[in-house]
């Protein structure tokens, strides 16, 4: 494996908070730079004041929403003033919203697959031909074990989960020879208030172990992709 990953340049979307952040973090302390987005400015305002002062000018951070793509253009242009170029892309953006098929909304639906599905095309279609002018790259989908296992309440959550994962083997297939390898992850039961549910339970996934996975990916010689990666807590409540 490579010893450090220093010097790359690495966006994380929705990196303000939970697995995001985790893996914003890690990539800081292993060296790189990163640029980070979410839509709400608030979070990216305390992100900043939580890690800016000890990054060395290697982090930015940008309000943006990765389901449109003129957000998605203008945050990409903004990472390319500031950093010059892209190494990895962290695809960890998305939102669930867990009603049964009739309860949920037109609306909700549509948001549902804009961010978890059509964000991930957007920033993948700016981040490919920027990794193939350096050469190499790297795109890592954060999917969810919900993408292969479906369960009652979350149609649109479950349906743009099992989208990605089609997606992203498909990006891999398409793009292999360009250099740019793709992985998708897909963890169980995180710690986190993704969807509004509650967590703070000791047997669950940790986002920094997330992070941790993340990082031996990138950190594989450019001869082996592990392409796909399954996360569960090893006890869950019997």
């Amino acid at each position: 494996m490579q010893n450090t990953l220093s010097g790359k340049i690495a966006i994380v979307t929705g990196g303000t908070r939970g697995i995001g952040r985790a893996i914003a973090e890690r990539l800081l302390r292993e060296g790189a730079a990163v640029a980070v987005c979410s839509r709400l400015h608030k979070n990216v305002q305390a992100f900043l004041g939580d890690f800016a002062a000890g990054a060395d000018g290697r982090l930015m951070a940008e309000t943006a929403d990765v389901s449109q793509l003129e957000d998605v253009r203008r945050f990409f242009g903004i990472v390319d003033a500031r950093f010059g170029g892209l190494d990895f892309l962290i695809n960890n953006a998305g939102i669930g919203v867990f009603k049964s098929v009739a309860d949920l909304t037109p609306e909700e639906w549509r948001r549902t697959i804009d961010l978890n599905l059509s964000g991930v095309y957007y920033c993948s279609h700016e981040a490919l031909p920027r990794m193939k002018q350096r050469g190499a790259g790297y795109i890592v989908n954060i999917s969810s074990l919900a993408g292969k296992n479906a369960f009652a309440g979350a149609a649109a959550y479950n349906a743009s989960k099992f989208g990605l994962n089609g997606f992203s083997e498909a990006m891999m297939l398409d793009h292999r020879y360009d250099n740019v390898r793709v992985s998708y992850i897909m963890p169980g039961s995180v710690d986190t208030d993704f969807g509004g549910r509650a967590s703070a339970a000791p047997w669950k996934i940790q986002p920094e172990d997330v992070a941790e996975v993340v990082t031996m990916l990138l950190r594989m010689p450019a001869r082996t992709l592990i392409s796909r990666v399954e996360i569960r807590p090893s006890k869950p409540p019997k």
